[in-house]
């Protein structure tokens, strides 16, 4: 008996590989460029590598405050990361045990929270922001985005609570446990990889976040990377090879945390949505 061989998808390790080109060149071109001189970017092939690398525009962009506008983009981050993650598994522990008509309701306004485009809202949100005094300041860009981040994280973290055994809940009740004592040792432990999954995502939308500094925010104090990034343009007009190296450094956290957290990332999502 002869084994079929399987025939080489040819058509399909083309246009693979020319995938794998259109998401390669502008990565090589941004780190090779950055790595050039002012003079050499203008005399010079722009896909060739540099015959002298210099880190003089990483220098330059480190002087110009850049660690400021790391540590703003961190903070922020950070702590919006973990208000969403905290408030949501809170949310989707009562959707999903609640069981009532309230709880039915409020899962349909996360449903709904969906919906609502982001820039629709700015105008109430800097209205808002300015009446509470928050305006100029770190917490004007972490509570709308926390808002704005609830809802999805909700949707995901019921539907992957969904996948824990009603026998588990109905054990620890017996046992004499109340509400925080499940969320904590049952559906804390049992959801990790959700909660992972939408750590890494709500900050990566975080961290990127443009709208809510440009708006909410003004001095310089309060910056972050992508703000900064903005003003970098104009600060270093001509610099080609300066604004590219600062776009490297701003994206090394990012490239980490998404290299640390893919698996569950990925795998988080299709499971929550298994059902």
């Amino acid at each position: 008996m002869t084994k079929t061989q399987a025939r080489p998808n040819v058509l399909g390790g083309l246009a693979g590989f020319a995938w794998l080109l259109v998401v390669l060149v502008p990565v090589y071109y941004v780190v090779i460029t950055s790595l050039r001189d002012q003079e050499g970017f203008f005399s010079s092939n722009p896909l060739a590598p540099p015959a002298e690398p210099t880190l003089d525009s990483y220098r330059l962009v480190l002087e110009n405050d850049f660690l400021r506008y790391l540590g703003n983009s961190v903070v922020v981050t950070l702590v919006t990361v973990v208000i969403t993650v905290s408030v949501s598994l809170l949310a989707a522990y009562y959707v999903v045990r609640g069981g009532g008509r309230l709880a039915r309701l409020t899962y349909r306004s996360f449903l709904l929270g969906l919906a609502i485009p982001l820039q629709a809202t700015i105008i109430p949100v800097y209205y808002l922001i300015t009446q509470i005094r928050l305006y100029d300041t770190l917490l004007a860009i972490i509570l709308p985005s926390a808002a704005f981040a609830i809802p999805l994280t909700v949707i995901i973290l019921a539907n992957f609570l969904r996948d824990v055994p009603n026998e588990l809940f109905e054990s620890m009740r017996l046992d004499g446990a109340g509400h925080w004592r499940m969320v904590w040792s049952l559906v804390l432990p049992l959801t990790r990889p959700a909660v992972v999954t939408v750590a890494v995502y709500d900050a990566l939308q975080v961290w990127n976040g443009f709208l809510f500094p440009l708006i909410l925010t003004q001095s310089p104090d309060q910056r972050v990377l992508p703000l900064a990034l903005w003003s970098f343009q104009g600060q270093f007009t001509v610099n080609i090879p300066a604004v590219l190296a600062a776009v490297v450094l701003s994206t090394l956290p990012v490239l980490a945390l998404y290299i640390l957290g893919r698996r569950q990332l990925v795998g988080g999502l299709t499971a929550g949505f298994g059902r």
